[in-house]
């Protein structure tokens, strides 16, 4: 039997960036997220790991108000999904697994249709388009099409539209999928270092184990819509024995193996794989 309904609203507290009640969501006979609660404390970088169709995707449409839950509620950033959606979409950044820069505008002019799109005064502007092209590395780039750049420019380029606004909370989707080594250490340290200047909140799924120890303070493990365990990486890898790896803590929990996983048209076909699987 499931659990009752919970009440349609949350009650945020000033000690977590998200907080879910029973949050549910159910696709035909599929139920994707299974009455989850869970609390993110604000400044973590949090992980959520899973096999495909886990739910994971899921939780963070509905978190980002994407998709609506069919019971429960949320609170991000100090609004209800379900109270206040306009009030949560104000205070997020959201990296999906699809591109999301155009390819056929510059990096300049993709910040300036998101920074208006943020409400960001014309005043203010330029300077934060500025600051977002130095801190990501792409002012020499900035006036060149995106379909030149390589996919972690594109990435980089993604996540600077995603907090160009200055979020409380950024939700990241397989944040480094497709990425090479560089490429994914050079997201790694942009995201340590949003979290260090802006006190930002971050939430990411990944596959990547490396990524997980490397990035996340607090991890959660999804099976079948629902968090199996949740904690530290050295308390996850302590749980399952003296010598266990992260992927030992995966195959313990979520009973499989991690299956792993360039330019402009290769982010777009990587991703659009990865999204088709879930």
């Amino acid at each position: 039997m499931p659990p009752p309904s919970l009440p349609p609203t949350i009650e945020p507290t000033t000690e977590a960036a998200i907080q879910t009640r029973g949050l549910t969501r159910r696709f035909g006979p599929l139920t994707a997220v299974d009455h989850l609660t869970l609390g993110v404390a604000r400044g973590c970088i949090f992980g959520l790991l899973g096999s495909n169709g886990a739910g994971k995707t899921t939780l963070i449409k509905m978190l980002t108000t994407l998709l609506p839950p069919d019971e429960g509620d949320a609170a991000v950033a100090g609004a209800s999904i379900l109270g206040a959606p306009a009030e949560v979409r104000r205070r997020i950044g959201y990296v999906p697994q699809m591109l999301s820069a155009d390819g056929m505008l510059t990096g300049r002019e993709n910040l300036l249709f998101s920074a208006r799109l943020y409400g960001i005064g014309a005043s203010e502007r330029r300077a934060r388009i500025d600051e977002a092209l130095r801190t990501m590395g792409l002012e020499d780039a900035a006036d060149r099409l995106v379909k030149t750049y390589s996919g972690g420019m594109i990435r980089r380029l993604e996540i600077a539209q995603a907090v160009l606004h200055r979020p409380a909370v950024l939700f990241l989707d397989e944040p480094t999928i497709g990425l090479d080594p560089l490429a994914r250490h050079a997201v790694w340290a942009l995201l340590h270092r949003l979290r260090e200047e802006l006190d930002m909140t971050v939430l990411l799924t990944t596959h990547d184990m490396e990524e997980a120890e490397a990035l996340c303070d607090e991890l959660a493990l999804m099976r079948a819509g629902r968090v199996v365990v949740d904690g530290r990486p050295a308390a996850l890898r302590a749980s399952v024995g003296p010598e266990a790896t992260l992927d030992d803590v995966f195959a313990h929990y979520c009973g499989g193996t991690i299956v792993p996983g360039g330019g402009f048209a290769e982010a777009r076909a990587t991703r659009r794989t990865a999204q088709r699987l879930g």
